[in-house]
């Protein structure tokens, strides 16, 4: 009976997991560049970033635009596991929202050039902003309803329209550093915040 490293099982396991490893690494480098810099950045900069040569971001994903889309999925499952993680890890639930709206700003910011980097593909583009709905809104609303429950948010906001107001506030940022959406983002939150009795 061979060995199993002889039977090329075992090597190749271990070939997977190590591509997996890699791949997961390449779509952390470049979400950072992409937040950074946006979707335009050049590639060698993900590279450096990643610790990798250009080659392999192009042996993983062929186009631009596979990275982008890539990094898109790998920032939407990021956001939506981070919500019942901050949630069991933050003193607050509160706490919890605005520290998972800080990473779904990060994500937005992304986002934003998601349409240009598909192109012509618009088929595409509402595929993945589908997924992003259903994959992120019962997030939001765990958050929210838990915020509300430890009564510090006012009952009654949506969670689909909390993300979409903070989708539209972060429009116009690129290209203008005298806008900031995040300060804008703080104004909704304390909005939100039900004011604590003395």
């Amino acid at each position: 009976m061979p060995a199993s490293g002889q039977s090329g099982e075992v090597p190749a396991r271990n070939k997977r997991a190590d591509a997996q490893r890699n791949q997961q690494t390449l779509l952390a480098a470049a979400t950072e560049v992409f937040v950074a810099s946006g979707v335009d950045a050049p590639i060698r900069e993900i590279a450096a970033r990643a610790g990798v040569g250009m080659g392999t971001i192009y042996r993983h994903f062929p186009t631009r635009s596979d990275l982008v889309v890539a990094v898109y999925r790998h920032q939407v499952e990021a956001c939506a596991e981070a919500g019942p993680s901050l949630l069991a890890s933050t003193d607050s639930p509160f706490a919890a929202l605005r520290q998972w709206i800080d990473l779904f700003v990060d994500f937005l910011v992304t986002k934003h050039g998601l349409a240009n980097a598909l192109q012509s593909d618009n088929s595409g583009f509402a595929a993945l902003h589908t997924y992003f709905i259903d994959r992120l809104e019962p997030v939001c609303a765990q958050l929210l309803d838990a915020a509300v429950e430890a009564g510090e948010t006012r009952p009654g906001t949506q969670p689909y329209e909390l993300m979409r107001g903070i989708g539209n506030l972060c429009i116009g940022r690129d290209g203008d550093d005298r806008y900031d959406p995040r300060r804008l983002i703080e104004l909704l939150l304390r909005g939100l915040q039900r004011p604590q009795s003395s």
